[in-house]
């Protein structure tokens, strides 16, 4: 039984190394799947959660990704793994989450009698996400983009409003989330490596994913081996990326 203790978030982050061979000893499902609600506890742009985690523990699954992953030494011998998925087709069912969520605060009532804050926080869902994610084969995006550039020339106004725009927002949450998992692992001594080289459309049959869905990466996981990591780790010079003003 493993009695060694939790690790600080600063100690975990430290020792958060990307591995890439794994031990071949079994994890604790339960423990991954905390570990995966904590990613899904990561902040997320207009708490629009447009992410979907799916746990890997099938040998047969844990086969077919490997393959997927050019069978790279981490997808290997991975022990499980995370896929992260960029859902940005489901914004219209998160926005009605939201407001299913805000109207269960704010009480059952009728609109007139919503204070100016709730009335806010309902339009934003309501009206301004909308705007933001609706678009038709880009032309929208494209002139959303265009009339905001424009109004951008007298006040500070949102510029990224293009269908990429929107992809890269939905990209960037689950990136945040990703981190949430590997730092939680870390915390409880076990071990991830995130991989961008993977076949996406094999990955999406595999997973039996919408195309419309985006493999944001695949996180291998396990207990790192003797040799697991290739070297020690390297960053660019701290004071050529820090900047104080």
């Amino acid at each position: 039984m493993d009695v060694t203790p939790e690790k600080s978030v600063s100690e975990a982050i430290h020792y958060r190394r990307s591995v890439r061979v794994f031990k071949n000893q079994p994890l604790d499902d339960s423990k991954v799947k905390e570990c995966i609600h904590l990613a899904s506890l990561a902040p997320t742009s207009s708490n629009m959660q447009l992410w979907e985690f799916y746990h890997v523990t099938s040998t047969g699954v844990l086969a077919q990704l490997s393959e997927s992953c050019f069978n790279q030494s981490a997808a290997k011998t991975a022990q499980q793994m995370v896929v992260v998925v960029a859902r940005k087709d489901l914004w219209k069912k998160r926005v009605q989450s939201n407001i299913d969520f805000l109207k269960s605060q704010y009480g059952d009532k009728p609109d007139a009698e919503y204070t100016k804050r709730e009335k806010f926080a309902l339009n934003y869902y309501q009206k301004i996400v909308p705007t933001l994610y609706f678009d038709f084969a880009g032309i929208l995006g494209a002139l959303k983009y265009v009339s905001f550039q424009a109004i951008g020339i007298f006040r500070p106004i949102y510029r990224e409003a293009r269908r990429s725009d929107m992809r890269i927002v939905a990209q960037k949450s689950a990136a945040l989330a990703a981190e949430n998992f590997m730092i939680s692992m870390a915390a409880i001594n076990y071990d991830t490596c995130p991989m961008e080289g993977f076949d996406s459309l094999r990955v999406k049959k595999i997973l039996k994913l919408p195309t419309s869905s985006e493999i944001n990466m695949i996180i291998a996981c396990g207990v790192r081996d003797e040799g697991g990591i290739y070297g020690a780790r390297f960053r660019v010079p701290f004071e050529k990326v820090y900047f104080k003003l």
